[in-house]
């Protein structure tokens, strides 16, 4: 059974297709790009495995939301680029502002002081 890192945190349901649409919205970037930005933007707490990931950007592929396309990498390596689609762009738009919403209900349930200041 492998450890948890200190600090890490999971992914809630559904928050992993936010994100890869968040990092998309950036530029075309290949899986291993994307898992380390989110890491490196997330301060290390969030870690998307490649066992996540790349069925996650199948399925998002599959619902029109992001293109794929074969290139050569910085390295010289043949790697898939994937790129955010106008249909992706109005669902990253979509899930955000579901997610800020369900942010500020959480917010008001554990801090009910403080918002009502």
């Amino acid at each position: 059974m492998a450890k948890r890192h200190a600090g890490r945190v999971d992914l809630l349901q559904g928050t992993l297709d936010l994100l890869l649409l968040r990092t998309l919205s950036s530029g075309p970037q290949h899986g291993h790009d994307i898992a380390k930005h989110i890491r490196r933007t997330s301060e290390e707490l969030l870690h998307v495995e490649t066992g996540s990931l790349y069925p996650a950007l199948h399925r998002l592929e599959a619902q029109g939301w992001i293109s794929a396309e074969w290139a050569l990498s910085e390295k010289g390596k043949r790697a898939r680029y994937y790129r955010l689609t106008a249909s992706g762009r109005r669902q990253l738009d979509k899930e955000a502002s579901k997610w800020r919403a369900l942010a500020r209900a959480i917010g008001l349930i554990l801090n009910p002081a403080e918002e009502a200041l």
